[in-house]
C-alpha cells in the first residue's frame, strides 16, 4: 500500500519504556512531526540491557508478590549477532578505539550494548522528552483518546490524556518456566535465568540446564567454569540425545527432554539417563505481560499469542491509538523497532492508511491457520524465523523506507549457523568477512563511519 496523500497530522503520543525499541519509536514519531512523552520506571536509558547485580526475591519469580527487577542481562553476556546487523540503520553500532572503556569486538558485551543506546539517546535528542523513574500502572481508552496514569516514585498517581500510545516495554521480565512431572518433591534448588547473574553460586555442583538455544547455551557454558557437571536437557533434541560437549573442563552434556524429576533428587532424562542434580536452571524463555493495559477484554494473552493484533503492532479494533512494538521474536531486533516504528508514526500521521478492520481480522486468521496447517502450537504465532526479512519487508514498502539489507539478513542467517555449529568459539570465530565489508562499505557510502566515533576497521 502506498503512502496516502492525506493531509499530515500531530498527534500527542505516549511511549512505554526507554529501552531500545522506546528510544527508536520516540526518534521516528519525532522525525513524522509527532510530540513524544516517553515514561520510563528506570533513572536511565536502556531497557533491558541495564545490568543489575539485584535479583528477584523469587529465583522463579513465579510468587505475583515478589520484588521485580526488570533486567535479565548476565555478566558475561555477549551478543550473539554481530554489531553490523545490529545497529540502526542511519546510526550503525560501530566500535568506538578512541575510549578504552568500550568493547570494539564484533559481538561485544552487554554494557557496549548500553553505551550505543545512549550515544543513540544523545544523538537524537531523546532524553529531554523521557519521564525517568515514572512507571506507567494503568492504560485504557477514553471517548477516542487514551488515558495514561502513571506514578513517580514517593508521589501520588498523575493522569494524562494522549492521541496514541505506543507500547515499548519489552517482554523479558516475566519469565516462563517449563513443567516438570515430580518437580514439587525435588528437593534442589530451582532459578529461572532471568535472575542469573554470575555461576559462582554453583560452585561444584550438578547442575541440570533446560534449553539449549541462546541464554541456555551461554550459561551453561558459564556454569560449567565452576561446576562440577552441567547437564543441558533441550526440547530441540531427539529422545535418545545424549553427548558430551566440548568444553574445557570436561564437564557438559547434552540430552534429550526431562521426563521426571523424583524427591531423592535424581533428574530422569527422556534418554534414560539419571542425574543425581543440586540446582536447575530454567532457560525457557518469557510471556508477554501488560499488567498496565485495560482494553475491556479485547486484548488476551493466549498460550503467549497476543490476540488479536495486525502485522504484531495493531490491535484492530483500537488501531492506530494503540499499537506494540518489539513483539516478534528475531535477529535484527533495532532494525525492527525501526522499521514498525516508522510504520506506526506515518500511520498516526495519515501518511499511510491501515486496511479496514475487517481486512486486518481477515489478515490474522489467515496467519493463525498458516501456523494451524503447519502444527505450530499457539506459542509460535510470534516468532517469525527465517521469513523476518519478508515481514519486515513488507512493513518497509508500506510505508516507503528503504528494505532490509541482503547483507544484513545473510549475517543473521550465516551467524546463526555458526552458533548451531560451533557455540564455543562463533562469536570470535566467522566466515562472513565478504558481508561485514559489504555493510562497511555501505556505511561508507552513506557517510556514516565517523557518525559515532569509528576511527579505524579491524576485520
Amino acid at each position: 500500500m502506498e503512502p496516502t496523500s492525506n493531509p499530515i497530522y500531530s498527534q500527542h503520543v505516549a511511549v512505554i519504556g526507554a529501552g531500545a525499541a522506546g528510544l527508536i519509536t520516540a526518534r521516528e514519531l519525532l522525525r513524522e512531526g509527532h510530540t513524544v512523552v516517553v515514561f520510563e520506571r528506570e533513572k536511565e536509558v536502556g531497557g533491558l540491557w541495564i545490568y543489575s547485580p539485584k535479583t528477584e526475591s523469587d529465583p522463579l519469580s513465579l510468587d505475583p508478590n515478589r520484588s521485580i527487577v526488570h533486567s535479565s542481562v548476565y555478566d558475561s553476556l555477549r551478543t550473539n549477532i554481530p554489531r553490523e546487523s545490529m545497529g540502526v540503520r542511519d546510526f550503525p553500532f560501530l566500535p568506538r578505539f578512541d575510549d578504552e572503556s568500550r568493547d570494539p569486538r564484533r559481538y561485544p558485551n552487554h554494557r557496549e550494548v548500553l553505551a550505543y543506546l545512549q550515544d543513540f539517546a544523545r544523538e537524537f535528542k531523546i532524553e529531554e522528552m523521557i519521564r525517568f523513574e515514572t512507571e506507567v500502572v494503568r492504560v485504557e481508552p477514553v471517548d477516542g483518546k487514551w488515558s495514561v496514569q502513571s506514578k513517580k516514585s514517593g508521589d501520588s498517581s498523575n493522569d494524562e490524556i494522549f492521541d496514541a500510545v505506543v507500547v515499548c516495554s519489552g517482554h523479558y521480565t516475566e519469565p516462563n518456566v517449563a513443567h516438570i512431572p515430580g518437580i514439587k518433591s525435588w528437593p534442589g534448588k530451582q532459578i529461572h535465568s532471568h535472575n542469573y547473574r554470575v555461576p559462582g553460586p554453583f560452585e561444584n555442583e550438578v547442575v541440570v540446564v533446560i534449553g539449549n538455544f541462546a541464554s541456555g547455551a551461554d550459561i551453561s557454558r558459564d556454569i560449567a567454569q565452576v561446576a562440577k557437571e552441567v547437564h543441558i536437557a533441550s526440547r530441540a533434541s531427539e529422545s535418545d540425545t545424549y553427548k558430551k560437549l566440548p568444553v574445557p573442563h570436561n564437564n557438559l552434556w547434552i540430552h534429550s527432554e526431562i521426563d521426571t524429576a523424583h524427591e531423592d533428587w535424581s533428574i530422569v532424562f527422556k534418554n534414560g539417563k539419571v542425574v543425581y542434580a543440586d540446582s536447575i536452571v530454567y532457560c525457557t524463555g518469557y510471556k508477554y505481560h501488560f499488567p498496565f493495559l485495560e482494553t475491556n477484554g479485547y486484548l488476551t494473552i493466549d498460550e503467549n499469542r497476543i490476540e488479536h493484533l495486525y502485522k504484531h503492532v495493531f490491535p484492530p479494533a483500537l488501531a492506530p491509538g494503540l499499537s506494540f512494538i518489539g513483539l516478534p521474536a528475531m535477529g535484527i531486533q533495532f532494525v525492527m523497532f525501526e522499521i514498525q516504528s516508522k510504520w506506526v508514526a506515518a500511520v498516526l500521521a495519515g501518511r499511510v492508511k491501515l486496511p479496514s478492520q475487517d481486512k486486518m481480522i481477515e489478515d490474522i486468521n489467515s496467519w493463525y491457520a498458516s501456523l494451524h496447517a503447519l502444527g505450530l502450537p499457539k506459542r509460535y504465532t510470534h516468532k517469525l524465523g527465517k521469513i523476518q526479512s519478508e515481514y519486515l519487508n513488507w512493513i518497509a514498502e508500506e510505508c516507503g523506507c528503504p528494505l532490509v539489507e541482503h547483507w544484513r539478513n545473510q549475517q543473521i542467517v550465516r551467524g546463526y549457523e555458526r552458533l548451531v555449529s560451533q557455540p564455543e568459539t562463533y562469536r570470535d570465530e566467522w566466515d562472513d568477512n565478504d558481508l561485514m565489508e559489504e555493510a562497511y562499505e555501505e556505511f561508507g557510502r552513506n557517510k556514516l563511519i565517523s557518525k559515532n566515533g569509528f576511527s579505524s576497521f579491524q576485520g
